[in-house]
């Protein structure tokens, strides 16, 4: 065994944290690694408590395939997003990519924003039927290295804005080698030009060279800003590298504690 996922069902009158404590133990005594995920469905805010029972924790309830609980998920990383990280991770559920109840560029935005967020990757279609659409969002390896990259810092929304024809975010995440993940994201029904400026990423600099990840184009040297027409329900992901040096403000900074999957025993 490799990976335990523990939810709650029917267990309620038990202790949640004598629960989860014996059994990151019972794990440990194994003597191999073993990737202990634990789900009690966020009722109880283990963003904040549970790094010290398991290796991820989820989130919120169930997701299931539709756009509205991808949203609504979502929305519910943004205050708890920061407190993920190495050996400790924020798990908003499984990926519904490939499972026929969204769109196929509303998938690719559940994929690259669940990648930026330093979510578990976990595929929840069937691999036998997967379509083309799907293999290529799932077996994108430029955004699975955004969820692999070695700093581990998990993605914060920068800002969402109302436009005309609806609400528009910027996601952004610090990553290794001075680099840095931006997800422009249209939640509205038209397309909309999206524009974040370097400044607001509190870039030291006013050149950047800018790759799109899904596009898997070079867009070369860009100046100043990141100004982008992105459709209804879609986003635009790009990986960029400042030529000077990234300074992250207050609300990127998060506690960084040693890799290891072996939890400690109290």
């Amino acid at each position: 065994v490799d990976y335990l996922k523990y939810d709650s069902c029917n267990a309620f009158q038990i202790p949640l944290k004598w629960r989860y404590e014996r059994m990151r133990n019972a794990l440990n005594e194994t003597g191999r690694p073993i990737f202990f995920s634990m789900c009690e469905w966020g009722q109880e805010d283990p963003a904040n408590w549970a790094r010290e029972y398991a290796n991820s924790w989820r989130t919120t309830e169930d997701i299931y395939d539709a756009w509205v609980s991808f949203l609504d998920i979502l929305d519910r990383q943004v205050e708890i997003s920061h407190l993920g990280g190495p050996g400790g991770w924020n798990d908003p559920d499984m990926l519904e990519v490939g499972n026929g109840g969204m769109t196929t560029s509303e998938y690719e935005a559940h994929f690259a924003l669940w990648a930026l967020l330093k979510s578990p990757l976990l595929i929840g279609c069937d691999l036998t039927t997967m379509t083309e659409d799907t293999k290529r969002i799932l077996m994108n390896e430029e955004i699975i290295e955004l969820n692999q990259d070695d700093l581990g810092k998990p993605g914060v929304r920068l800002w969402q804005r109302q436009g005309e024809h609806g609400l528009y975010e910027v996601w952004v995440g610090e990553l290794s080698g001075n680099e840095l993940g931006v997800i422009m994201f249209n939640r509205g029904e038209e397309t909309t030009q999206i524009t974040v400026s370097y400044e607001e990423l509190k870039w030291n600099g006013q050149h950047a060279n800018v790759r799109d990840l899904y596009a898997r184009q070079d867009l070369g040297l860009v100046a100043g800003e990141l100004r982008f027409d992105v459709p209804s329900h879609s986003v635009k992901v790009l990986r960029a590298v400042s030529y000077t040096h990234l300074t992250l403000p207050t609300i990127y900074s998060v506690q960084i504690s040693v890799v290891a999957v072996s939890l400690k025993k109290k």
